[in-house]
C-alpha cells in the first residue's frame, strides 16, 4: 500500500514546490545596440548591467589544434627560393569566433527567477552579416 502511494506523494510535494517557486521565464528581445550592447524587451532596454552572455552570442578566444600542409605556391621572380613549396601548419593555435550580436538580431534569453538578470542564450535566426574570406 505505501509503495502505491509514494509516487502520488512525490508528484504532489513536486507541484507544491513548483507552484511555491517563480520559476525562470524563456523572454525573446531584440538588439538595438551593438557598443554598448543593449537588448529590447517590450518596453524595456536592457544594458550590460543587466545580461549575462553565452558563448553563442559573443566573440570569444579558443584553442583548436591543426594539422595540414598548406596548399603549393610560387612567390614569383623565377628564383629557386620562390619556386612552388608548401608549409607544415601543426599545433595548437588560438583563434577567435566572431560571435558578436549585431543590430537587429533577435535573441531568446532566460530572466532569472524574481531577478533582474538576463541570461542571453542564442539567436533566433542565423548570424546577421556574416562576411570574411570565404564568405
Amino acid at each position: 500500500m505505501i509503495n502505491d502511494e509514494l509516487p502520488n506523494v512525490l508528484k504532489s510535494l513536486v507541484a507544491q514546490t513548483v507552484r511555491g517557486m517563480n520559476p525562470s521565464d524563456f523572454v525573446l528581445g531584440e538588439v538595438i545596440s551593438e557598443a554598448p550592447l543593449v537588448i529590447r524587451v517590450g518596453e524595456n532596454e536592457l544594458d550590460e548591467d543587466f545580461l549575462i552572455l553565452s558563448d553563442n552570442v559573443r566573440d570569444f578566444e579558443v584553442d583548436i589544434e591543426v594539422n595540414h600542409i598548406t596548399e603549393k605556391r610560387a612567390g614569383g621572380g623565377g628564383y629557386a627560393e620562390y619556386a612552388s613549396h608548401d608549409h607544415d601548419y601543426k599545433g595548437r593555435k588560438k583563434i577567435i569566433i566572431y560571435n558578436g550580436l549585431k543590430i537587429g538580431e533577435k535573441v531568446v534569453m532566460i530572466q532569472q527567477s524574481g531577478g533582474q538578470l538576463f541570461f542571453v542564450a542564442n539567436r533566433v535566426y542565423n548570424h546577421a552579416d556574416v562576411h570574411g574570406q570565404w564568405g
